[in-house]
Parts: C-alpha cells; structure tokens; sequence
C-alpha cells in the first residue's frame, strides 16, 4: 500500500516539495541541494520539463558552489536531459550571476522578502537566502539597498556591475584604503 501511495504522482510531488522545504529551515544545505536535484530528476521523468529545469538549475548552482562536482554534474547531465544547459565554472565565469542568482536578485531589488521570492520562484525562503548571499558575495555589496545600484536594468543581462571599479579587488579601494562595507574585509 506504501508503494503505491509513493509511486503516486501527487503525493510524491508533495512529498518532495515538503522534504525540501523542511531542510531549507536547517543548516545541510548539501541535502537540501540533493532533494533540489532528485526532485528536479522526478519532475523531467513526469515530463514536467519546465518546473525540472527549475529544480535542477537550483540543485546545480548549490552544489557547484559547494564543490561537490559529481552530484554538480549529475544535475548538470540532467538539466542536459531537459534541453538546457549549465554552464562549468571557470575563473572567467566564477563572478558572473547564475540565472537563478539573476533572478533572485531581481526580486530581492524590487522589494519582495525571502518568503516571497521563494513562493514566486517556487523554492524555499532558505534557498532564496542562499542565492541571495552569493549575488552579495559576487557583487561586493552587503545589503539590498545596493541592489539598484550594481544590476544592470536590462533584465536579460546576467552580468551585473560590480560595486568595486576594474583592477580593484573586494576589500580594496585605490591608494590601499580599506572598502568600508563589511563584506568586503
């Protein structure tokens, strides 16, 4: 009886947009990003290839992030499958925002909370967050309000301005001074 209620397309969906919002209220991203990919992996074989991509591309950006490549090339293999691709990160590609980043970022500059963007985007507030502290990280700056600043308005363009002038790293302002953002030190 078990067996059917999982195989079950309903209660699996459930199922699994559950387990992934419960790990995204703990701290194991790594299994957070496991369930965004074997939920994506569900979805494409349901033929929901457009809620797939989504779930794979969130599963692929947390896990290349943390350096887990095999799993990062299992979604990327599988968001193949779909008919997208995700691109491999390289030195050239490491500071560029991920479309899902892009994304977030977006919303985030246009006023919605967490919980909002996880609900438009259909991903957690957790996820939300995380996706959130990348762009921070990628585009040098430490709050929302800097948002505007530094992403482009065309909302196709995934590469943002930098908060930090060319040749300067994070951290670093010209004659050696010191950038005053928190996040940069």
């Amino acid at each position: 009886m078990a067996v059917r209620t999982l195989t079950d397309g309903g209660a699996a969906d459930s199922l699994y947009r559950e387990s992934i919002d419960r790990l995204g209220r703990t701290r194991v991203h790594a299994e957070l990003a496991r369930a965004h990919l074997l939920y994506g992996e569900w979805l494409r074989r349901e033929r929901r290839r457009a809620a797939a991509r989504e779930q794979l591309r969130t599963a692929h950006d947390m896990l290349d992030a943390m350096g887990i490549g095999a799993f990062a090339d299992r979604a990327r293999r599988e968001l193949a499958a779909t008919g997208e691709t995700a691109r491999k990160r390289t030195l050239d590609t490491s500071g560029e925002l991920t479309a899902q980043e892009a994304q977030v970022a977006r919303l985030a500059r246009d006023g919605l909370s967490n919980p909002e963007i996880g609900a438009r985007l259909f991903i957690s507030a957790r996820t939300a967050q995380y996706h959130l502290s990348k762009v921070f990280t990628k585009l040098a700056i430490s709050s929302r309000g800097q948002l505007n600043r530094v992403l482009p308005a065309d909302p196709d363009t995934v590469t943002p301005r930098l908060a930090h002038p060319a040749g300067e790293r994070p951290g670093q302002r010209a004659a050696g001074r010191h950038c005053p953002l928190a996040l940069c030190r």
